[in-house]
């Protein structure tokens, strides 16, 4: 009777041990079922991010700060214009060559040879100043015609021609190379290209007296040295407008179209 009893109890004990072996196979499942209810959700999650993040990202660059836009161009080309046109679209302030109230214009044109280097030299500080003003200052400014103009087209020229000694230009030159050490060039040049017979017309349109004895010599060279420069101009943006095809000043599409171009190279394509 004692050794029936001894193998009863060997096969409880096997059977205990496995129930509790399948709930142990049982939970298994279900701990690898969470994890996979959790990537789902980071997926939706990760989508949510997407559609959310796009609308916020900028069409332009509008974190750029635009300070400083120049417009150059020969004489006759519609700097002036195109520089109150843009201003009133973009709510610019504007910077104007000083014509009316320059002491050295009139008798240059009545005498170049004598005024030349004291009307450059007038024009340059003139500019410099305005720069300066650019620079400190915290709102958007269109100036009309560069300081680059007055030492890489209107000095060499007179000086070429004749109407300013080489001692002068020499002089000049060296001012002039230690004043743009100081400053820092536009964020956009625009630059007004024209034929002879365009710049000529829009002379004759505006009527300014001290341009009456503007010889066409002088333009055409004016003209060549404009070219020269802006071929190698590297110090910043640049936008070439071709006032032979696009009348800004009367037209309003074509000044719709300059507007397009300045916002594209200023803040890009939106």
């Amino acid at each position: 009777m004692a050794k029936s009893n001894k193998p009863a109890k060997k096969t409880t004990q096997p059977e205990k041990k496995a129930p509790a072996k399948k709930t142990n196979v049982k939970t298994e499942p279900k701990t690898k079922a969470a994890p996979k209810k959790t990537a789902a959700s980071k997926v939706d999650d990760s989508k949510n991010n997407i559609k959310t993040a796009a609308p916020a990202k900028p069409q332009f660059d509008t974190g750029r700060i635009v300070k400083h836009i120049a417009v150059a161009g020969n004489i006759g080309a519609g700097k002036t214009t195109l520089t109150q046109l843009l201003a009133k679209h973009f709510g610019w302030e504007t910077h104007f060559e000083d014509v009316e109230n320059n002491p050295y214009l009139y008798d240059f044109y009545q005498d170049m040879p004598r005024w030349a280097f004291n009307l450059q030299i007038y024009f340059l500080n003139s500019r410099f100043k305005q720069i300066l003003d650019i620079q400190k200052g915290s709102k958007t400014i269109i100036q009309d015609r560069t300081i680059y103009e007055d030492a890489q087209i209107f000095a060499p020229n007179l000086h070429a021609m004749g109407l300013m000694s080489t001692r002068d230009f020499q002089n000049y030159t060296e001012i002039f190379n230690s004043i743009t050490s100081l400053i820092s060039p536009p964020d956009l040049l625009i630059y007004l290209r024209g034929s002879i017979p365009a710049l000529v017309n829009q002379i004759q349109k505006r009527g300014r007296e001290y341009e009456d004895n503007l010889r066409l010599d002088y333009l055409r060279r004016l003209n060549e040295y404009y070219e020269a420069w802006i071929s190698k101009y590297k110090h910043g943006k640049l936008l070439i407008i071709d006032i032979d095809q696009i009348n800004f000043a009367e037209n309003q599409e074509d000044l719709g179209q300059v507007i397009q171009r300045v916002q594209t190279e200023l803040y890009g394509l939106f």
